[in-house]
């Protein structure tokens, strides 16, 4: 679980903080915090889906979903085959 929080985690910051010295964590308000806006969770959510190999059904994307790297991981957990 750690590994995937990790993983979420760094894709978040190299491709959505301008501020390289900008520090978040787990429970950050990506969304509600303005650093994921709604284009750019579309790509986030791409980069679930192809690095999980799971399929997130649109009405389950939803910006609460989306708003931290552990709602990210239990909405990817909710998908993972077992």
């Amino acid at each position: 679980m750690a590994d995937m929080k990790d993983t979420i985690l760094e894709y978040v910051k190299e491709e959505y903080l301008e501020d390289e010295d900008e520090e978040i964590g787990y429970n950050t308000p990506l969304i509600s915090g303005g650093i994921v806006d709604s284009f750019s969770m579309v790509s986030l959510k791409k980069f679930l889906e192809t690095k999980y190999s799971i399929s997130i059904p649109d009405e389950k994307a939803s910006p609460e979903a989306f708003d931290t790297v552990n709602s990210i991981v239990e909405l990817v957990n909710e998908f993972l085959k077992d």
